[in-house]
């Protein structure tokens, strides 16, 4: 398979960066407006949205896939590349509780197993397994 199709990756959206970047910003504001607890809490929150805009900017590819294997984001903002040898299975997990149904993107290494939303990936999870599983030889 060569060309266009030959390579594919999914990003985080920019919107829901700019959705953490915006709650930060409230806990911040929260922060200089509250008591020491609820400056405290809405610090740690800020903190903690502050983390995540500073990780989908520093790694935005959470999964890219060639005829050579699978690159998948690991740690905070690294990346790590499987050949196809090493992926024993790729699934859609759908769950339904509450009335909600979540599904995520199951890549299965052997030693580890990652999970990708759609919030991750920028496209429904379906339609990212259909295209890796075309990429796989």
């Amino acid at each position: 398979m060569a060309g266009v199709d030959a390579r594919r990756e999914w990003r985080v959206p920019r919107q829901m960066m700019v959705v953490k970047a915006v709650a930060a910003a409230v806990c911040v504001v929260l922060a200089l407006i509250g008591d020491s607890y609820q400056t405290f809490l809405a610090g740690v929150a800020a903190a903690g949205f502050a983390a995540l805009v500073l990780r989908d900017l520093l790694a935005p590819v959470r999964l890219a896939v060639d005829e050579g294997g699978v690159t998948v984001v690991s740690g905070f903002a690294g990346s790590e590349r499987y050949s196809w040898n090493d992926v024993d299975r790729i699934r859609v997990d759908t769950r339904h509780r509450y009335g909600v149904t979540t599904r995520l993107l199951e890549i299965d290494t052997g030693d580890q197993v990652h999970l990708f939303s759609r919030h991750d990936l920028g496209t429904p999870v379906i339609e990212v397994a259909e295209a890796v599983m075309r990429l796989r030889p």
